[in-house]
């Protein structure tokens, strides 16, 4: 039974694309679109652009592309601004992060080089690994709080913007306990703001000023950022849409692909060891143990809230989840990770599955970040506001509601997406329980 469409506001006007951290991730995702633009590339990856969604019964043949059935912001009216510590423009940040191939690079040269980064909101105490020059400085962090405001007003400004989401694709920062009187509410972390109180990071700091300006937030790391109540309520009352965090791309997002296969056919499991090498900036901020922590928070919960092991013991009681990063320059953005799964099934007879992945983090991270800002702006358009779980499917620790567990099954967070684009036209929801047979 269809319901009535909900009110979607047409997307009108130019679409800013406001980051924080224009390295690696950035110039891939900023010379990709350029590249689609340009009729260069296609968009692999990119479930908005590639995607189509199945509508009512099988029978019916109805499968648009997503953007065809939802009214997303086109590429060509995407701009792009952001924040980093080092100077370089976008087309010299991609040429040293070495994940495009000079060849394609300089065909988007012109429109990467008028992209150059602003002063970021920094400090080493948080990210350990790196520093650099390009870095704002004030008396206090509630003083950069609204130097990055005036950053976002003069964007919007300059180029004539109808409408800004903003996507961290910063460096992974420290791990930072939940439960600091500081996140409790708006003003105790406001308070937290003018005094600079160490609980506040920078990541904290773009979130705060992006919902003070009313705009939707994505956090593609697994720093805490955004994932207290303070920012929850801020989100709520200026209507900005959130999500994250920590974008699902290598070994992640294979178990969130194997995990559910070993649930479904009620195989057990003794052990899943998994070690990466990764030689980008990325890789050299997780070396820093500090940092590996934020990160490793976000890899090892992952296998727990698919298998269950509360409703399953005799198969997932006591498995061992082993979960390594190790920064080796020589590879660069190209990582490769190992994963070892001892599983055991019928009368208990051990087997064993080895999965090496040799991905490109950049490759795999660049279509999430299109994707989640589309559809995020596509959620403020609908009247969507805070934690946005229908967005999951991006995400290593996907954000939601505090009495709700995450759910990581890669299949359902793809069914849960696709049926909430379902809701927002109109359309049935899909189950899969074949009931079209009693009709």
């Amino acid at each position: 039974m269809t319901k009535a469409p909900v009110a979607i506001k047409e997307p009108q006007g130019k679409l800013g694309i406001l980051i924080p951290g224009m390295g690696a991730v950035t110039s891939t995702f900023i010379a990709g679109v350029e590249a689609i633009k340009r009729g260069i590339s296609q968009p692999i990856g990119s479930l908005t652009q590639m995607g189509t969604i199945r509508l009512g019964k099988r029978t019916e043949k109805r499968t648009p592309l997503i953007k065809d059935f939802v009214p997303l912001a086109k590429l060509e009216d995407l701009v792009f601004g952001g924040w980093d510590i080092y100077e370089d423009d976008c087309y010299a940040a991609a040429m040293k992060a070495g994940v495009l191939e000079p060849r394609l690079l300089e065909q988007v040269k012109a429109p990467m080089q008028a992209i150059k980064p602003w002063k970021a909101v920094f400090d080493q105490s948080y990210v350990k690994r790196l520093n650099g020059p390009n870095v704002k400085s004030a008396k206090s962090k509630w003083d950069l709080a609204q130097m990055l405001r005036d950053d976002i007003q003069t964007f919007k400004q300059k180029n004539n913007l109808s409408r800004l989401v903003m996507i961290w694709c910063g460096s992974t920062e420290i791990f930072m306990e939940s439960n600091h009187p500081a996140y409790n509410t708006i003003e105790s972390f406001e308070k937290a703001l003018r005094e600079s109180n160490a609980a506040i990071a920078p990541s904290m700091i773009y979130a705060y000023a992006a919902l003070r300006e009313g705009i939707p937030f994505a956090n593609g790391a697994p720093n805490l950022t955004a994932d207290i109540p303070a920012m929850l309520e801020l989100a709520k009352i200026k209507g900005s849409p959130l999500a994250g965090k920590d974008y699902k791309t290598g070994q992640t997002w294979m178990k969130t692909v194997v995990a559910p296969g070993l649930k479904a056919r009620l195989l057990g499991l003794a052990g899943w060891y998994s070690t990466n090498i990764l030689g980008n900036r990325d890789g050299e901020v997780l070396d820093d143990p500090e940092s590996f922590r934020t990160k490793e928070e976000s890899k090892l919960s992952v296998l727990d809230y698919i298998l269950q092991p509360e409703l399953y013991p005799e198969l997932y009681k006591d498995y061992f989840h082993k979960v390594r990063i190790n920064y080796y320059p020589p590879r660069g953005d190209n990582k490769e990770g190992w994963d070892n799964i001892d599983i055991f099934g019928w009368l208990g007879y051990p087997m064993q599955i080895k999965i090496d992945f040799l991905c490109r983090d950049s490759i795999l991270a660049a279509p999430i970040a299109l994707d989640v800002v589309l559809l995020l702006d596509l959620a403020q358009r609908s009247g969507m506001k805070g934690i946005q779980e229908w967005l999951s499917f991006y995400f290593k620790s996907p954000m939601t509601a505090p009495e709700l567990y995450p759910e990581h099954d890669l299949f359902i967070q793809l069914m849960k997406l696709k049926n909430t684009l379902r809701h927002l036209r109109g359309e049935e929801l899909i189950t899969h329980l074949g009931l079209e047979y009693y009709d």
